[in-house]
């Protein structure tokens, strides 16, 4: 320390990352965005397509990895995720759950078997993660992927709201239940464009005009774009940061309808 300052990194070089649903969308960008940074990365989801594919793009940045499947909805999944991790890696650094799903369907036609399959993913599904690797984490960081649906009030996505507003809730819980060892945060992307949504928010259609006017930066985001906030999370430089939603939605939710 000099003059009272001391310099906290925000490097997560060497650290071992696992992405829950990275091999698509959000957490496909935060996964190769780790790779780049130096981490070694398990991107994982129930497609050992996608994984294998994930998992070769992780490799051409420069990552170490394995290839392992894994379902949220499936507790033995997770587990052999984690051993899986441990045995290759020596141990786990930060996990970042990013497996997601929603069914747009109003209140008065759900069905139970939707409104419980969207739960069990989105909250369900970070609860057992959260749970599994912490009990092998002695130290470390984990991160949920939220929305800004979480404070929003949709007609047709019921259940994705109330998942993530569950899970923010969650993420505070965690983070003091595991706390001081374990940091424990959240992001909550805006409109962000991924493969599956590109052609809803194409330049020009209403829904894209809407957002446009309404978001003080006036555009969309790129999903590279929400990788600087969970590099930061998962980094020293957060290291008094936990039980934190951060929002990263170009000022959406703070501007008047």
């Amino acid at each position: 320390m000099e003059n009272g300052y001391q310099h906290i990194s925000m490097s997560v070089q060497n650290q071992t990352v696992v992405v829950l649903g990275g091999t698509s969308g959000i957490g496909e960008a935060i996964a190769l965005g780790f790779a780049e940074e130096g981490a070694n990365v398990v991107a994982t989801s129930r497609t050992s397509e996608r994984v294998a594919d994930t998992a070769s793009e992780l490799r051409s940045r420069g990552a170490e990895t394995i290839e392992v499947t894994a379902d949220v909805t499936d507790r033995e999944s997770i587990v052999r995720l984690r051993d899986e991790t441990i045995d290759a890696f020596d141990g786990v650094d930060t996990v970042i759950n990013s497996a997601g799903t929603a069914s747009r369907n109003s209140i008065s036609e759900m069905t139970d078997r939707d409104w419980e399959h969207v739960l069990d993913v989105n909250l369900t599904g970070v609860y057992r993660s959260c749970q599994l690797f912490a009990s092998e984490m002695n130290e470390g960081s984990i991160i949920n992927i939220s929305s800004l649906a979480a404070g929003l009030a949709r007609s047709d996505l019921s259940a994705y709201v109330a998942s993530k507003a569950g899970l923010e809730g969650f993420t505070r819980c965690a983070a003091k239940e595991f706390a001081p060892d374990i940091r424990v945060n959240a992001v909550a992307p805006g409109f962000v464009v991924t493969p599956i949504n590109e052609d809803q928010y194409a330049k020009g259609t209403e829904l894209r005009t809407r957002i446009d006017e309404r978001t003080p930066l006036g555009r969309v985001a790129s999903r590279e774009e929400m990788v600087g906030v969970v590099l930061y999370l998962a980094s020293d430089a957060a290291s008094y940061t936990t039980g934190e939603v951060i929002r990263v939605d170009g000022g959406y939710c703070d501007s008047a309808l």
